[in-house]
């Protein structure tokens, strides 16, 4: 009977333990339904917390600027999305949660969202924007201007400034500046031989002289005892 009971338990104990760990990932993803129905106060919400204080201030200054009484500028950080949800779709359903709950005097949306977990980014508008901030624009800025600084070593800050700062033209009405330029360093070509060069004509070298010798020592022996 104890060993019938003890198996009990354990059977018990390993059930709960099997849930807790399905659990446990889906605890940490989020949904719209993690963000108030009422847009937050401020411009900037650092949910992945990948940002310091000092530039989610920074960046909530320029989002205000950008926003200038035309359009209400938001920057959102995830750290983990629901399963089988994209960033596009969680960005739109997010969009549509915050405009159908505005007020009447709140502006159209601008959401740009980073994916801290698989370095994904993403600009989308409200459809009211598409004359001024059209798709392909907003695309590219997701794709381009802000991912660049995300992949390339998760300087978040930076690709924040980076977006804000093409789409400021735009609105300014100015034309697209594009996407960053990469800038390649020519190889300048020099007579000087590199390391690698000098190990390799060195070990050639070395080659050649063992070779000799070998022919010649033999060739030198045979002619001096032959004699």
């Amino acid at each position: 009977m104890p060993v019938l009971r003890s198996s009990r338990i354990l059977g018990v104990l390993i059930s709960i333990l099997l849930g807790l760990i399905l659990l446990v990932p889906g605890a940490f993803a989020i949904t719209t339904e993690d963000f108030p129905v009422a847009r937050p106060e401020g411009h900037v919400v650092d949910s992945a917390d990948v940002l310091s204080r000092v530039s989610r201030s920074q960046i909530e200054g320029r989002l205000v600027e950008l926003g200038n009484e035309r359009l209400d500028a938001r920057l959102i950080t995830l750290r983990k999305l629901d399963y089988g949800v994209s960033l596009s779709n969680f960005g739109s359903s997010l969009i549509d949660r915050w405009s159908t709950n505005a007020g009447e005097k709140e502006l159209p949306l601008l959401v740009m969202l980073i994916d801290a977990q698989t370095k994904q980014t993403v600009v989308l508008a409200d459809t009211s924007l598409k004359s001024t901030l059209p798709d392909a624009l907003l695309q590219s800025t997701g794709r381009t201007t802000m991912n660049k600084p995300v992949v390339g070593g998760e300087r978040y800050q930076q690709a924040s400034f980076d977006a804000i700062a093409r789409l400021q033209v735009v609105l300014d009405g100015g034309e697209d500046p594009g996407p960053p330029i990469e800038t390649f360093s020519a190889i300048k070509q020099t007579n000087i031989p590199s390391q690698e060069q000098t190990q390799s004509s060195n070990a050639t070298l070395v080659v050649v002289v063992l070779m000799v010798v070998g022919t010649i020592v033999p060739m030198a022996t045979w002619w001096v005892f032959s004699r």
